[in-house]
């Protein structure tokens, strides 16, 4: 499991999450995903290139959406798989989390 967090510009944050966020996945990232959402206020998730997300990763990314919220900022899902986007419907995280088709809708709506 990878992040790779980058600047969008706007004070956007990017984040993408590459591969599985399963529980070893959510473990490799925990620390750095945990920081980021404890620091930064408007914040993407680009999942286009993740490909399962199992409960520890859904525990990861809710939490780190209270966290945001928390400071009055926003986070929003874009561009997952069919898969993720099912689980994520599912699960019911789509309530907490808006979920966007892409990238540059994603970065408008937490910059605006």
């Amino acid at each position: 499991m990878q992040l790779e967090i980058e600047e969008a510009g706007n004070g956007v944050t990017v984040a993408r999450l590459i591969g599985r966020l399963d529980i070893p996945g959510a473990q490799a990232i925990d620390l750095r995903f945990n920081v980021m959402v404890g620091s930064k206020r408007a914040i993407v998730l680009d999942l286009s290139e993740l490909s399962y997300v199992a409960s520890m990763g859904l525990r990861t990314l809710i939490m780190g959406a209270r966290t945001v919220a928390s400071k009055k900022g926003k986070m929003v899902i874009a561009n997952p798989n069919e898969e993720v986007l099912g689980v994520l419907q599912s699960s019911g995280v789509d309530a907490l989390l808006p979920i966007l088709a892409s990238r540059d809708e994603a970065v408008s709506a937490v910059a605006a």
